[in-house]
């Protein structure tokens, strides 16, 4: 009998990253080599849990590639954030169809992964 395996994801917002690279390599937006420079180099640049660095090096790849800007992601990231606190906890958290995204996700302990494939409609 084997003991049972660690889930690959601690938490629902790794899985979200994880899938949103997989969708914007799938749409084109970059190449896997892109992908692991951006990867490796953010894992070097700081020790932080491994998806963190995921996180950091989405950011750092969809900014280079014009698919978001800096001011864009802040903002996405403040919405966010201001959307987490006024949800109850364990209820989805909306962003006002006012703000450029527009998503439901889960409550989680991540408030930071704040962007949705909106942009990636267009490959």
């Amino acid at each position: 009998m084997q003991p049972p395996e660690e889930p690959v994801f601690s938490e629902p917002w790794e899985a979200q990253a994880f899938a949103m690279v997989v969708k914007l390599h799938e749409h084109g937006l970059f190449t896997w080599n892109e992908w692991a420079e951006t990867l490796s180099t953010e894992i070097k640049s700081a020790h932080k849990p491994y998806y963190e660095h995921w996180l950091a090096a989405l950011e750092k790849i969809v900014e280079a590639k014009g698919l978001m800007s800096n001011t864009e992601r802040l903002d996405r990231v403040n919405a966010w954030d201001r959307a987490a606190h006024a949800t109850p906890h364990g209820q989805s958290i909306e962003l006002s169809r006012l703000t450029p995204a527009t998503e439901t996700v889960q409550s989680t302990s991540r408030t930071r992964f704040a962007w949705s494939l909106s942009k990636t409609s267009t490959p």
